[in-house]
Formats: structure tokens, sequence, C-alpha cells
């Protein structure tokens, strides 16, 4: 969840490689940062709460060779600069991203022979440790492998011992880090955009790695000493850039015509050649979908895709749970694992967990170069392009469509489409992004964002599919507005929620189903009796003057495999201007991370 950058060569370039890397993963989520580096062979560290503009402004851009920098999101102590990194004790300053689960236990043994700890941190008492196993060891590669031994969690770290002028250490497990070279330069990263401006030739660690970085020198040990392996990094870093959108989180919601296009057509094009080329999945007999947020919520989508459309049972499961529970499974069950970023801490260990037990695994993922991506039996990418904003949006809609390819291509498998239904709703694809554009275009929510935003409580209501997608809605609002939401199957609202009802409280309900639509707007008609201020989101086809809503959205109508996608559309929109409305920071909303790589 945190940032990490770490610099070897040029000394006019050190400082400004670490803050440019830094902002480049603000996108994270952070709540402070901190940089050190080498100065005449002693280590200066400068560090600061909130936003790295307070950072910036305690910084002389010094001559410098070596230096770390660090994007903390706070886990074992409060925001602070005391418990901000880097951390030094002793001849080891250090920045890490994840966490020491046994630093209690190791914190006490270090204070028995005379550490003494200044924050409230597990990364003090790890970089304690290695201070620790050096003093030891008189040797830093010897050190880290003692440590690597003791420390139990996880940890990307980016070391630098005062001892070692001109020398970078780094170590990695269960949490992402790369290394990166150009000419007379090496860098050390957690996120490849931080040093993409720099490099395209990157090196991803493996568990356990330990790495010696020098002057023109990468000392790699694995197992054994090894030779680094360097691919090339593909980024287009002009997509990281607003496009003269107010926020990330708008533009990326317009650029979602172009991400579903992108996703869908490459599997359309030649015969849906690549669409056959997709695992073969009639041999599974189940799929279990496992996820976390927002790629959890796709997940509900996806199951009622495959299980409506493709007839296979589908369970869909948090994976923060997942990897610990029981999990009834065998060789003719398929484990998709679902991420952004592919780095997900819970989703990563439980697509580890299923192939440990020899399952088949497919992950989808927008960073084809990720953790997840690299470890799972098959991968399909998502086409999204980089997502900025912490609240997720083309992503998400990228996923639901691949689901709705992964299941056209098992119907087809399993002869339950026929040639007329497939032209029908290959046609319903095509039109697909023409669709989303014109939403974006005509779509205008201040208005009804005005009417809402004060609230402290708004409930979303929906029934089977329509349920899925609110699940969505409620977190989008929620994570960017800091309204108070939940998300509800609409026949159970009876069943106590509606309690909590009061004049005025809103509530939203998706109405797109055909089948279920009376039932929905009786369960409508029962909170609108009760003082609710009813909105309605509706389909074309199903559209009527009524009295059961004080406001409505229509939205336009496609197959039914693909109207979730349109479906959450206005909801992404709506969240957008309430927290605008709120004054909040939408891009960056508090306490939330880009990529959760932590428990």
């Amino acid at each position: 969840m945190c940032g990490i950058v770490g610099y070897l060569g040029n000394k006019e370039k050190t400082i400004s490689v670490l803050i440019e890397g830094l902002k480049t993963l603000e996108y994270r989520g952070y709540d402070s940062a901190g940089i050190a580096y080498q100065k005449e062979n002693k280590i200066k560290i400068i560090k600061s709460v909130g936003r790295l503009q307070n950072l910036e402004q305690k910084i002389n851009l010094e001559d410098s060779i070596l230096g770390i920098g660090h994007t903390r999101w706070a886990t074992h102590g409060k925001p602070s600069t005391t418990n901000s990194h880097p951390h030094q004790v002793g001849s080891i300053t250090l920045v890490h991203n994840g966490i020491i689960e046994n630093y209690i236990e190791l914190k006490q043994s270090l204070e028995k022979i005379g550490y003494h700890f200044q924050t409230e941190t597990d990364t003090e008492v790890a970089t304690a440790y290695i201070d620790y196993c050096y003093k030891q060891t008189k040797d830093m590669i010897k050190a880290l492998k003692k440590a690597k031994e003791k420390l139990k969690g996880s940890y990307a770290f980016g070391i630098i011992n005062s001892d070692e002028p001109n020398t970078l250490y780094a170590m990695k497990k269960e949490s992402p880090l790369i290394l990166g070279r150009s000419k007379d330069e090496l860098f050390l990263a957690s996120d490849p955009m931080a040093i993409s401006s720099h490099t395209k030739e990157i090196c991803y660690l493996k568990e356990g790695s330990i790495a010696k970085l020098e002057k023109n020198k990468i000392t790699l040990i694995e197992d054994k000493e090894t030779t680094p392996t360097w691919v090339t990094l593909d980024i287009e870093q002009t997509k990281c850039n607003k496009n003269g959108y107010e926020h990330y989180m708008l533009k990326e919601i317009h650029e979602q015509p172009d991400v579903i296009y992108n996703t869908i057509m490459p599997y359309l094009e030649n015969n849906l050649e690549n669409l056959h080329k997709m695992p073969h999945f009639s041999k599974y007999q189940k799929i279990q979908i496992v996820a976390c947020g927002s790629a959890y919520h796709t997940g509900l989508v996806g199951k009622w895709m495959l299980e409506t459309y493709a007839n296979i049972p589908v369970e869909v499961e948090i994976a923060s749970e997942y990897r610990y529970k029981k999990v009834f499974y065998d060789k003719k069950t398929l484990v998709i694992v679902v991420s952004q970023s592919g780095e997900t801490a819970d989703t990563l260990a439980s697509l580890r967990k299923a192939n440990k037990d020899g399952i088949d695994t497919l992950a989808i993922v927008n960073v084809i170069t990720s953790t997840i991506a690299r470890e799972a039996k098959y991968v399909l990418p998502v086409k999204a392009g980089i997502e900025i904003a912490v609240a997720t949006t083309k992503a998400y809609l990228a996923q639901l469509a691949l689901f709705s390819l992964i299941t056209l291509k098992l119907a087809l498998e399993k002869n339950q489409v026929n040639e007329e239904e497939l032209e029908e709703l290959l046609v319903h694809y095509q039109k697909l992004p023409i669709k989303i554009k014109k939403m974006l275009k005509e779509l205008n929510l201040k208005e009804l964002a005005s009417k809402v935003y004060k609230n402290e409580d708004i409930f979303f209501l929906g029934r089977g599919i329509d349920y899925a997608i609110c699940t969505e809605a409620s977190l989008k609002l929620k994570e960017i507005s800091y309204i108070h939401s939940e998300s509800y199957a609409a026949g159970e609202l009876k069943h106590g929620t509606i309690s909590l009802i009061n004049k005025k409280t809103p509530v939203l309900s998706l109405v797109t189903d055909k089948y279920i639509t009376e039932k929905t707007i009786s369960n409508i008609k029962e909170v609108k009796a009760r003082g609710a201020y009813s909105i309605v989101i509706i389909t074309q086809q199903l559209d009527e003057e009524a009295d059961y809503y004080d406001d409505k959205i229509v939205i336009p109508n496609t197959h039914f495999l693909l109207q979730p996608i349109l479906n959450i559309i206005p909801f992404q929109l709506l969240a957008y201007e309430i927290a605008k409305l709120r004054g909040c920071d939408i891009d960056k909303p508090k306490n939330l991370a880009k990529s959760v790589t932590v428990e």
C-alpha cells in the first residue's frame, strides 16, 4: 500500500528522482512521506506528515548519488513525522512496504539487549533487527539472510547501510518490489510507474530475493547468487495526466467507451478467433470467483452472468476470508481471481492457496506484469490502461466486460447459443461503446446530486443482477463522498432495515430486470410510503410515469448479458458529483489506498 523508490546514480538527480517517483505513487494512497539520502558519507533523513508538497518544502536539492523515498499508509502507529519512513537504527536506514507480524516479539528481545525505540511501528523494529544482525555478522548480505529467517509477515525493503557508501540493498517477501537500470543508473521501486520516466528495463524480484546495488553492478541472491532477468516495461506515460478533466476519476469515467472497445473487440474480430483461444471452460463443473472490494463486486455480476447464461454453478468469495477458510474444490473447479493491480495481498494469497492444491486458476488483472498475472495458470488481461483515481471505475467496467466474454465462451462450448442469438449479441457488443459514450454525454446529474449531498445516510435497492450492481454503487459513493451508504436486496429490506428509513432518506433503486420489475417496485413503494426520497434508475423499456419515485434516471437498453455494464454508469457519475459538492478529495480519499498489498 505504501510507495517505495530507491536510486543510485547521478549526484544531481537523486533527490529529484525520489520526489518524482513518490509523486507518481501518490495515487496508491498515503498519509506521510519521507526520503533519506547520502551526503558526504552521512545519511540525511527528511520526513513530513500529509501531502508530498509538505515534504518538498523541507527539502533542498543537494548533491547525492544515493537515496530512498517512501509514502506511508499507516498500519502500526498513527500518521506522524516520527512514525513516518525512512527509519534509522544504528547503521541501517530503511523504507518498508508490508507488515512484520512478529514485531512485538522481536521488539521485546531487542529491548533486552539495549535497543530503544522511538516509534510505534513494526518497521523500526525490522530496522533494528537488521542492524543487530549486521553487528553480529559484519556482512550485510549475511545479515539480511539472517533477518529473513526471523522476520514473519510481508515486506519490501529498500535499505542503506551507512558503513557502505554508494550501495543500496533490497529484500522482498510477499510485497511487490522491482529493480530498474539505465546507463550509469540503478533504481528500486514498489511500482514500475515510479521509475518509468527514467528506465524501461526492469527486473521483478522473486520471493525471498536479496539484491545489492552498486555502481554499474547488481548482485542478486535468490536461493543462490543469480543473474537478474530484465524485461522491457510498457507504460504509456501520456495517460498519467488529467487531459483537462478536473479529476482523474472523471477522466477515467469518460475513458470507459474506449476501455470497453479495447477490451472486447480483440475477442470479437476474425470470427471470434481470440475468444476461442480462451481456456476451455466447459471441462469445469464449478467456478469460484475470489476478489476484494470492487473486484469482488464484479464477481457478483460474473456469477449472475455465468449462472444465467452459461448454466454453471458459481461461488463468489471475499479473498480475505477465502484464504483462511476450508475450501471445497477439486480438479473440476476453476478458481478465478480478480484484481486491478494484480498485487492485492489477500487475492494473491488465495491464488497461491489454489495453486498449491493443484486447482486450475485464472487471473483477471489490469496489470499484466503483476505478481498475480505471473503466478496464475491462465491470464485474461483487461485493457483499462493506467488507473490513477483510488476509486476504480474503468477497470471495474472492463472486468464486467471480460466476465461477459468468459460467459459467452462457455455458452458457446456448451452449445447454449444458436447462430441467430450469437449474431444479435455481437451487434449489441459492437454498439456498447457507443451507448456508453452517449450516456456520458447526456447524463447531467449535478441537480440530482444537489438534492441529496447533505444527507449522511443513503440506501441502494435492487433484486438479482440489480442488487449486484448496487453493491458497487454503494461502495463508490461511500469511498469518495464519506456518506454512509448501504446496498440491500430489495426483498430483504422489510426484514429489519426498513426501520432506518426516515423522512427524506434518499433511496436509490435500480430496476432493469423485466422479470422481477413488479416485485422491486413493490419494495420501492414500501420505502416511499415511509417518507423516503425515492430515486429510480430504470431502463427505457421499463420506464413509465408513476408515483413511486421523486426523481428518475432513464438508461438505454441492451442485451440482458451486457445490461449491467450500462447500469453502473449513472451511479459513478452521481457519486462523483456528490463528492464534489461535499468538497472531498475525490482522487485520493482519506484512509484509502489504490493497491492493498497488506492484509
